[in-house]
């Protein structure tokens, strides 16, 4: 795991994960947002994996129905695989510390399933405090 200045989280896991980015683009990812994240890892007590950082906007608009301009490409979002019980603390511990935007995918595969956090407001046009 290449260290990050946020511990915990490496810059692998917080860069964009296409194929046609070339930049090294983890440090896109909000400071605020990745010191609550810690914050938040720290609360609940164990490891949150994350699955998706920061996207560049063609990447986003490939992935997301968010098209070019969504939750990710802010650098205030991220999709941590989760499932069960953790998922169910990670959501209320979440709440708790203030993060806006909560994305629940718990179908399909253990392996497949995933909590969106972020922390955007309606001033950055995003419906917030939403959960869906």
């Amino acid at each position: 795991m290449s260290e990050s200045p946020w511990k915990y989280f490496s810059k692998e896991e917080l860069g964009c994960h296409c194929s046609e980015c070339k930049e090294n683009n983890w440090h896109k990812m909000d400071d605020v947002f990745m010191r609550l994240l810690v914050q938040l890892r720290e609360k609940v007590g164990f490891a949150l994996p994350v699955s998706s950082g920061y996207r560049c906007s063609a990447h986003n608009q490939k992935v997301s129905s968010t098209g070019m301009f969504g939750p990710h490409t802010t650098g205030k979002a991220v999709d941590i695989k989760i499932y069960g019980e953790e998922a169910y603390e990670l959501v209320k511990t979440a709440l708790e510390l203030g993060f806006t935007g909560i994305g629940i995918n718990q179908k399909g595969l253990h392996e497949s399933r995933f909590i969106h956090l972020d922390t955007l407001t309606v001033e950055e046009n995003f419906p917030r405090p939403n959960i869906w």
